[in-house]
């Protein structure tokens, strides 16, 4: 009876170590699908920048039923800010949704591109420091996600890749549930870059 037993405890344990072993790698697997399902990058070109809210609002990714639409139009209408600082300032209300840009924010922003507008157009597609950061046109951008980026309920965090750094720059956004519309929280992406070609004395 003992050596029954002993058999029968033998068994038991061999299937619990087996089945564990099913369930860890099924878990490992599913993690690793949703890494990778979460990991993907979305492209959104323009005939040309919006240069008011109305031209903005013009847009089909102006729904901002997407972190992705969102995050590609902050792009855009940042680049209207030398143009007309005003317009640029109505465009970026309409993408922060329930807030408005306070003047802390404008302050940031107008110091980050005094002088180097070209940060902005660095984001779309042919923008180098050989040439100016002039992109081809139509305008075209593309924004990515991490495994991460979703992490948080009704928060984000996305990236754009400049042709002047090295590493991708995030801008954080914000869901309005009743609307399932994102908006803009946090403008992150504007550290410095490769100053274009021609005005580097050492290039």
């Amino acid at each position: 009876m003992a050596l029954f037993d002993s058999i029968k405890n033998q068994v038991t344990s061999q299937l619990k170590r087996e089945a564990s072993k099913v369930v860890n790698n099924a878990a490992r697997s599913a993690s690793q699908t949703i890494a990778k399902g979460r990991n993907h990058t979305e492209s959104f070109t323009f005939a040309s920048l919006p240069a008011s809210v109305e031209q903005l609002q013009a847009l089909p990714e102006a729904s901002l039923d997407s972190a992705f639409k969102t995050t590609a139009l902050c792009i855009a209408v940042l680049c209207n800010l030398e143009k007309d600082a005003n317009a640029t300032w109505e465009m970026l209300d309409y993408l922060k949704g329930p807030e408005s840009v306070n003047e802390k924010e404008k302050s940031f922003i107008k110091e980050r591109l005094s002088g180097k507008q070209y940060k902005t157009l660095s984001f779309f597609k042919g923008a180098t420091p050989d040439n100016g950061y002039t992109p081809n046109t139509p305008y075209t951008i593309t924004v990515s996600e991490n495994p991460y980026s979703f992490d948080e309920e009704n928060w984000a965090t996305l990236y754009v890749t400049s042709g002047g750094a090295d590493a991708p720059r995030p801008i954080k956004l914000r869901r309005k549930p009743s609307t399932n519309q994102w908006f803009i929280n946090d403008i992150q992406c504007l550290a410095d870059i490769r100053i274009p070609t021609e005005q580097d004395a050492w290039a």
